[in-house]
């Protein structure tokens, strides 16, 4: 609740700064304005974030960072949506790609440092996956390691 009085209020002074400074004409243009420009950017951001991750899951690799675009994207999207100075600004950073990208470095920062787990899988998420079987030898030899498996023609992994 507390949150939402903060934002009304920000908006308010927001909005009367910005009234005051160029006039209400050209205020309520500067917020049609954002909103269409900021809408049709998370359109086709949006849509790139797609064709991302369509790309990444045809390549097999793990979509961690397209996932996150989409995300960022859409959270865009909906602050450009909801009318206001200062969600319009929010909106559009979230939906730009260079600060965009900036909030996903930060967002997945964040996500590392509260579960160290995270940060493995990433990493582990970039190694190439080799395919293989755990056989289990009655007389195990220490000075040899065996690797059995199968090459698959035409796999981007081989």
């Amino acid at each position: 609740m507390a949150f939402v009085l903060l934002y009304l209020v920000i908006e308010i002074v927001a909005l009367v700064a910005l009234g005051s400074a160029i006039g209400l004409g050209w205020t309520l243009l500067v917020l049609l304005a954002g909103s269409v420009l900021g809408l049709w950017l998370a359109r086709r951001e949006g849509v790139r974030a797609a064709q991302a991750l369509a790309e990444a899951v045809n390549n097999r690799r793990v979509p961690t960072a397209e996932l996150t675009d989409g995300m960022l994207v859409a959270a865009g999207g909906v602050l450009l949506f909801v009318p206001g100075l200062v969600t319009d600004l929010a909106g559009l950073l979230l939906v730009l790609p260079p600060t965009r990208a900036l909030a996903r470095r930060r967002l997945v920062r964040a996500a590392e440092e509260r579960s160290p787990d995270l940060r493995s899988a990433r990493i582990r998420s970039q190694a190439p996956v080799v395919d293989g079987e755990v056989v289990d030898d009655p007389t195990p030899r220490p000075d040899r390691l065996i690797i059995e498996g199968t090459v698959v023609p035409g796999d981007p992994r081989a």
